[in-house]
């Protein structure tokens, strides 16, 4: 099989996913990117040395890194294990102008490594770049993970993956729908104990 090039990926997730497929859960996209990505997600270390030095390079990089892991291992830890080299790749890339030229839906995956980090600084860079740099709906998404971080220290959505005990107060938090019910407004950070 031929190795996988920074294009392909760009074209399955960008192209052929798109912004309708990247937060549904879909048991069959899932199987697709396990069948077509998973030797390149084994390789990212290698892979991301070799692709960052260009604005699609990084991008794929941290689609690889960041976005995929999440469709492979579904409710495993897995999903979360390759989050501390997407965030250096992002680092690197917003340093370096990658994600101001990449065009939009596509620029929030340099932003989304920050928002998917459990430290609260890392939290507050991801609202200010979606703030500066791709002001929307995407800038609700960071508050809400932002302020998750900064109630819990984690997300309450991540503990039976990663074999932790929720508090009473993360309990309630997934008795009323997790994020979703966060998002919706359904529930309030602010009324939780």
């Amino acid at each position: 099989m031929d190795a996988i090039t920074p294009a392909e990926v760009i074209r399955f997730w960008v192209d052929e996913v798109g912004p309708k497929g990247w937060y549904v859960q879909d048991d069959e996209l899932d199987r697709t990117v396990r069948d077509r990505f998973m030797a390149a997600w084994i390789d990212a270390p290698r892979l991301a040395a070799e692709w960052t030095g260009t604005v699609a390079g990084a991008l794929a990089a941290l689609i690889l890194t960041d976005q995929f892991p999440r469709n492979m291992f579904r409710n495993d830890a897995r999903a979360f294990s390759t989050d501390p080299l997407a965030l250096r790749i992002a680092g690197a890339a917003i340093k370096a102008g990658h994600d101001l030229a990449t065009p939009e839906p596509a620029r929030q995956f340099f932003y989304l490594p920050f928002e998917h980090s459990e430290e609260l600084a890392d939290q507050e860079r991801a609202v200010e770049l979606f703030a500066e740099r791709m002001p929307g709906e995407n800038l609700l998404h960071a508050q809400v993970h932002r302020d998750t971080i900064a109630k819990f220290g984690r997300f309450p959505w991540r503990n039976e993956a990663l074999g932790r005990i929720p508090t009473d107060a993360e309990r309630l938090v997934m008795e009323a729908g997790g994020y979703g019910a966060l998002v919706s407004g359904k529930l309030s950070l602010a009324d939780l104990p």
